[in-house]
């Protein structure tokens, strides 16, 4: 795979935060590396946004909180 160039910059204002920044075509590249054109990923966005708009989500303050 080809290397991509990405600036990371921390946030000084919100020290929790970080700033990624990349062109277009190297987003698309990313996106394309992480499968995020598979047409099994664009389903399961369809049925995500589905269940946001039925209500059936939940809010959560942590990833750790998906694995209780």
């Amino acid at each position: 795979m080809a290397s991509l160039t990405i600036t990371i910059k921390p946030q000084v204002n919100h020290p929790k935060r970080i700033l990624v920044e990349m062109d277009i075509e190297k987003l698309e590249k990313l996106a394309a590396a992480l499968g995020l054109f598979n047409p099994e990923f664009l389903k399961s966005l369809d049925r995500a946004e589905k269940d946001y708009r039925a209500g059936r989500i939940k809010k959560i303050k942590s990833l750790k909180e998906l694995t209780k």
